[in-house]
């Protein structure tokens, strides 16, 4: 605790940004180019992901609503479940290959720092491990291997962090996996009485020890990542109204910057003006033009 506190004072001496250090940042332009973390445990818990939900796609469609003598039941139920999932992995896609707010790498120059035109008393950080000049609020990933703007924490679910950029699309997918489970897991108990009331043999397609295998596997998985997923959501809600991210709760950090509204701090995130675009993975929400670089004295 001690040594991280040092090395935070260390970064906010002026005479530490000795910028003649920092190679100058790339030529290359690496706007519009898809965000992409090549990390093989990410890589692995994303592609684990989508196999579980395609799980319960099979179980649902196949195991559950084919054989279901109510037609009207299988088609309001299985519209339902499906635009859920698509919504989460749309979501789940959003969170994974957007830029989760990345300072530019390398940017520690003599030049950039005098375009920032600092009045006297102001203070800036240096990351002495991507070389870059660090906005208030941001942290480094060491596994992303960049410093990020209010950086909540670096989940490998979606395979990048959540930070200033992709907050809305982490908890839009914690919230859609979250009632797809609630839903799978009403259709498996519907079911069951279903298949106690009838023959098993008439209920599933499948032979009846196949079926409860199947079932029991949903059961497991959808009351898994119910659990998860909603206590992460109400975590990120949580986050987001209180204006403090996950780090900065973890390390109890001095608050540095203007307070607002809960209302006002979901707005940042979710967009402006409130719409049925905070619920869509697909709208980009609009957060106003912010400077980065702005610090307090």
């Amino acid at each position: 605790m001690l040594s991280s506190s040092r090395n935070r004072d260390i970064e906010r001496r002026a005479e530490y940004l000795q910028a003649d250090q920092c190679l100058p940042p790339s030529s290359d332009n690496s706007m519009g180019r898809i965000w992409f973390i090549k990390d093989g445990c990410g890589l692995a818990c994303a592609v684990v992901t989508w196999m579980l939900i395609f799980y319960a796609e099979f179980v649902v469609i196949f195991v559950m609503l084919v054989p279901a003598k109510d037609l009207l039941y299988s088609i309001i139920n299985g519209i339902i479940f499906n635009m859920l999932a698509f919504l989460a992995l749309a979501s789940h896609s959003r969170a994974m290959l957007t830029d989760p707010g990345a300072v530019p790498k390398g940017n520690a120059t003599k030049e950039f720092i005098e375009s920032l035109q600092l009045k006297p008393g102001q203070v800036v950080y240096k990351c002495p491990k991507c070389c870059s000049i660090k906005p208030e609020r941001a942290h480094h990933c060491s596994v992303c291997k960049r410093c990020i703007r209010k950086m909540d924490h670096h989940c490998p679910w979606v395979n990048n962090c959540v930070g200033e950029n992709n907050q809305k699309y982490f908890v839009l997918f914690t919230m859609y996996i979250a009632l797809i489970s609630l839903h799978a897991l009403i259709m498996v108990c519907f079911h069951f009485l279903y298949c106690f009331e009838e023959e098993w043999t008439k209920c599933s397609s499948f032979s009846p020890p196949s079926t409860v295998i199947l079932l029991i596997l949903l059961c497991f998985e959808g009351l898994l990542f119910l659990i998860f997923t909603a206590v992460m959501f109400g975590t990120q809600v949580h986050s987001i109204c209180s204006d403090e991210t996950g780090i900065e709760q973890l390390k109890k950090e001095e608050r540095r910057w203007a307070k607002k509204t809960k209302w006002m701090n979901m707005k940042a995130v979710f967009g402006h003006p409130f719409s049925i675009e905070w619920l869509s993975p697909f709208a980009t929400p609009d957060q106003g033009k912010v400077d980065p670089y702005q610090y307090v004295v």
